[in-house]
């Protein structure tokens, strides 16, 4: 068995380190960086500088290779959250500093930030895990990627905290809350695709409906289910029970189906946001009986709100897999909406295997990880083919760091003997 030749785990490096990113630079830790994925994105940004190229990258080690997705791991909104939740704790030694709920959906960042003493005030459900009352108009609280509600927002503001002060919401959901304010203003009722649970789609949800009818749509079969009503296939008052808890207040089904726009929750697939789109817009075709010509007079053009990160991250596992590969690892938190997404991608076409780090990886034999039909985790035995070479597809989701990924990479090479040293294989990468 060779020695290990790659790093491994999160540890207390030095506490800032300047990255520096196509669209900005970004102070974040350096523990959550890795010297050869930082290579691999590097010399791809600098090759590729258009972004048209969306091949995956091979890593080559010998008896085992990995095909590296064009674009993967941390996004501009987690980068830009997390920038803010360390200048939060670098700038208030002494004071008492909250999250509104997890700053992200992984737990390598979640745990970090929790032992340097952030604490939660809600859980990912909305289960309050701080009181209202046990804040003091002193405390730093704060608003996490995902953004928060409105009224959590004038909740904070009558305690006397100032939410905007460390508020790292997502600049692309700010863009989604933007839009729908905007089409609402144009008396376009908003039609949000989302998880209803999910943090983001209540406050995408929460920002819209400020201003306008809104209404969430969870998959293609609800935007079908709503589509039948404003067709009267259903009746309409069946509306309020299929999407309660999803409407605005005081929604009047028979005039608010009038005129629709459709934004999403960024981390959703774009192909299905489209295609409930598209449903609605045959839809309202078929109601008015209109032309293509005619539809902006009852459908708003919202294709703007798609996330650039969510889009590169989906096109480019779709042309990773077309490439030949034994498995499929996808990198990321079990509660990621866009990793969740990822796999669902890469198990239409290979054994798929959802783990959030290194450890999931128990043995040669045995990986435990997530099950999106069963959620919860579970091992599966033999999981790498015995021939050779294996081939492993590879990705992460917009929240997980790229040590992450460097470490699942280490952890399969070193089952491996006789592999190539990493130098040898970052040359290889660089000359490409």
């Amino acid at each position: 068995m060779s020695a290990p030749i790659l790093s491994a785990g999160l540890n207390g490096q030095p506490f800032f380190k300047k990255v520096m990113r196509t669209m900005k630079s970004f102070d974040i830790p350096t523990f959550y960086h890795s010297r050869l994925i930082t290579d691999i994105k590097n010399h791809r940004n600098r090759t590729d500088v258009r972004k048209k190229d969306y091949a995956p990258t091979l890593l080559d080690f010998g008896p085992i290779r990995f095909l590296m997705a064009r674009h993967f791991g941390f996004c501009y909104g987690v980068q830009h959250a997390i920038e803010i939740a360390y200048r939060a704790l670098n700038e208030n030694p002494e004071r008492r500093i909250y999250l509104l709920s997890e700053m992200i959906h992984n737990p390598d960042v979640n745990r970090d930030l929790t032992e340097r003493g952030i604490r939660f005030i809600m859980d990912p459900s909305g289960n309050q895990k701080v009181g209202w009352d046990e804040l003091r108009d002193n405390d730093i609280v704060i608003i996490p990627a995902f953004g928060t509600t409105v009224e959590v927002q004038k909740k904070l503001e009558s305690i006397g905290i100032k939410p905007q002060q460390y508020d790292a919401t997502c600049p692309f959901v700010q863009k989604v809350w933007n839009k729908g304010r905007a089409i609402g203003q144009e008396k376009f009722t908003v039609i949000i695709h989302g998880k209803p649970s999910h943090e983001e789609t209540k406050a995408t949800f929460s920002h819209i409906a400020e201003s306008t009818a809104a209404v969430i749509v969870k998959d293609l079969d609800e935007a079908a289910r709503l589509g039948d009503i404003m067709l009267g296939i259903v009746p309409p008052e069946t509306f309020y029970e299929t999407f309660r808890g999803q409407y605005s207040e005081g929604f009047d089904v028979n005039k608010d189906l009038e005129r629709l726009g459709v934004v999403n929750q960024t981390t959703m697939l774009a192909s299905d946001t489209k295609a409930i789109a598209d449903r609605l817009k045959q839809t309202m075709m078929r109601k008015y009986r209109l032309t293509e010509a005619q539809l902006p007079e009852r459908f708003a053009d919202t294709l703007d709100t798609l996330c650039y990160a969510t889009h590169d991250n989906q096109k480019a596992v779709y042309r990773l897999l077309e490439e030949p590969a034994d498995l499929a690892i996808v990198a990321g938190g079990y509660n990621s909406s866009n990793t969740s997404h990822l796999v669902t991608l890469c198990r239409s076409r290979l054994p798929t295997y959802h783990i959030a780090s290194s450890e999931k990886i128990l043995s040669r034999r045995t990986i435990r990880h997530y099950s999106i039909t069963e959620k919860r985790e579970i091992d599966t035995q033999d999981f790498l083919p015995a021939h050779s070479p294996v081939t492993v597809s590879m990705t992460s989701g917009a929240s997980c760091p790229d040590i992450v990924v460097e470490n699942i990479i280490a952890r399969l090479v070193n089952f491996f003997s006789e592999v190539k040293p990493i130098d040898e294989v970052r040359k290889e990468i660089l000359k490409a």
